[in-house]
């Protein structure tokens, strides 16, 4: 009787147990696609949206190690394709801020030279002062003084001469065009006796 008992139970054990695993793997597969899905549809990854999907249980998802790997893969590959722009959005940030540093690096390069430059060129130009300077005497200085102003008021009286010797000849042009006239009308009364009477 013993055995009877114990061999009865195996072929409803080993059938439920294939029920289990067949219903198991139905649930890994719709999983899987569950995943597909919204990875397709590029949407968050998650325990609950994939139970949801695959209409099996969160318990199911953490206590099948299939389904638990499955799942934090894909988390994964969106984790990193999320963290990929940012990477390159900091590289280019920094590229960037690179190039602005190397620009300004430049700038500042020329500038420098620049300022450089312009002391050398003031430097001469005080010695050039400094060498004039040194060559006139107060003498000298007060002397030309004088010239420059005896100058100035002789170019004050030719101005003048000037404007009054303009006026003569605008005047005299004007004499010259009423004389030209004059003539050209005697001319023509010499030319036309009869006409004058």
């Amino acid at each position: 009787m013993n055995t009877v008992t114990a061999t009865v139970p195996e072929p409803r054990t080993a059938a439920a147990l294939a029920a289990r695993r067949r219903k198991t793997e139905a649930a890994l597969q719709g999983v899987h696609e569950a995943i597909a899905r919204l990875r397709r549809e590029k949407a968050q990854v998650s325990v609950a949206a994939v139970a949801r999907r695959a209409d099996v249980s969160r318990t199911f998802l953490y206590d099948n190690p299939e389904a638990r790997a499955a799942i934090a893969a894909a988390m994964a590959e969106v984790s990193e394709r999320r963290s990929r722009p940012l990477a390159e959005e900091n590289d280019e940030r920094e590229a960037t801020w690179r190039e602005r540093a190397l620009n300004a690096e430049d700038a500042l390069k020329a500038t420098h030279a620049e300022i450089l430059t312009q002391r050398t060129r003031i430097g001469e130009l005080l010695g050039q002062i400094r060498d004039l300077q040194a060559e006139w005497t107060e003498e000298a200085i007060q002397r030309i003084t004088t010239e420059n102003t005896t100058l100035k008021q002789r170019v004050r009286q030719l101005t003048a001469d000037n404007r009054t010797l303009d006026e003569r000849l605008k005047a005299a042009r004007s004499n010259l065009r009423f004389q030209d006239r004059h003539i050209a009308d005697l001319e023509a009364r010499i030319a036309d006796p009869g006409s004058a009477t």
